[in-house]
């Protein structure tokens, strides 16, 4: 990654990025976002494990947060760091293809794991449920054996499932950008 760490510096001491550049990436525990031409600050780390002031605005954050992140990676994956018409069109049928169908492709892409795609799919079932509520004490995790969000025990069982998901969404969309020709996309940076 210490072209991922040049392609920044290089990036702060410019900031004029061609507009056809679009990139989400991460160095360490900092997240930057490149769009329209400007380098940006992305969304950092999420601690929810610990969090102790959980409520619904905040969990549906990080699930926007996380749709966000598939977007991105589909579009890493197909298109690459470009931002031309094609990711355009490609951006927009991401946004109403249903997120259940994009974690399906990434276990079709090995990109996922089967255990990992449940476990998603199980924590974006709460995400529904959130959506069609006014507070997290009416909604329940893992139908199986029903997990009540009311419940302490409970809710840390959904705060550390859901903080790994974030973890090892990170984790996934870093090796992908290990994929990157850095030294083609340093060229390509307006100087």
């Amino acid at each position: 990654m210490s072209n991922l760490k040049e392609f920044h510096k290089i990036l702060q001491k410019n900031k004029n990025v061609s507009k056809k550049i679009r990139l989400y990436y991460l160095i360490q525990k900092n997240h930057f976002y490149i769009n329209d031409g400007a380098l940006g600050k992305g969304f950092g780390n999420i601690n929810i494990k610990n969090k102790t002031n959980v409520d619904r605005d905040f969990l549906l954050s990080v699930y926007g947060k996380m749709e966000f992140l598939f977007d991105e990676l589909i579009r890493l994956l197909l298109m690459g760091y470009i931002y031309d018409e094609k990711s355009k069109r490609l951006l927009y049928i991401l946004s109403i293809v249903p997120v259940n169908r994009k974690i399906r492709l990434f276990l079709d892409w090995k990109i996922f794991d089967a255990e990992f795609t449940r476990l998603l799919s199980r924590l974006f079932e709460v995400k529904n449920g959130l959506t069609h509520c006014v507070s997290i004490d009416e909604v329940k995790y893992n139908k199986k054996t029903t997990l009540k969000l009311s419940l302490k025990q409970d809710l840390k069982k959904y705060q550390s499932d859901l903080q790994y998901s974030w973890n090892a969404l990170l984790k996934v969309y870093e090796a992908q950008l290990e994929k990157i020709d850095w030294k083609n996309l340093i060229s390509e940076i307006k100087i």
